[in-house]
């Protein structure tokens, strides 16, 4: 799907290709690049599913961005003129006790703020 005037988001069927190194780019910040390149490998072969926008933010313990956020608000564009979004890239961290949002967090913080129930396509690893 490319494009389609609405408030719902539309989603492209799988993560774009520089969403991976962006992922890798955050994880290599708190984890060895050897367990990086373990993880974005998984995340590359994992199906997308789909989580709540609500349930993202449980899990993750992340702060909501405002909309006055310019990434924020660059996406609420994109939803607003129909432009279909990259899935988020997520990472269990039990030992933590949540979920990483390694990429997709201004996306994650967009839709929220159009409808917290909505249906967030992900890869998860």
């Amino acid at each position: 799907m490319t494009s389609k005037k609405s408030e719902e988001p539309v989603w492209l069927d799988a993560p774009e290709d520089h969403d991976y190194p962006a992922a890798a780019s955050y994880l290599n910040l708190t984890m060895s690049p050897k367990k990086v390149g373990k993880i974005v490998g998984s995340l590359r072969k994992t199906k997308v599913i789909h989580f709540k926008a609500k349930d993202i933010f449980r899990a993750s313990g992340l702060s909501l961005l405002g909309v006055s956020n310019s990434h924020v608000e660059k996406d609420r564009r994109k939803i607003q003129k129909g432009v279909a979004l990259s899935p988020l890239l997520l990472v269990r961290a039990p030992e933590l006790g949540r979920v990483i949002v390694a990429d997709g967090y201004h996306r994650l913080c967009a839709v929220y703020s159009i409808n917290e129930d909505a249906l967030i396509p992900c890869q998860i690893a």
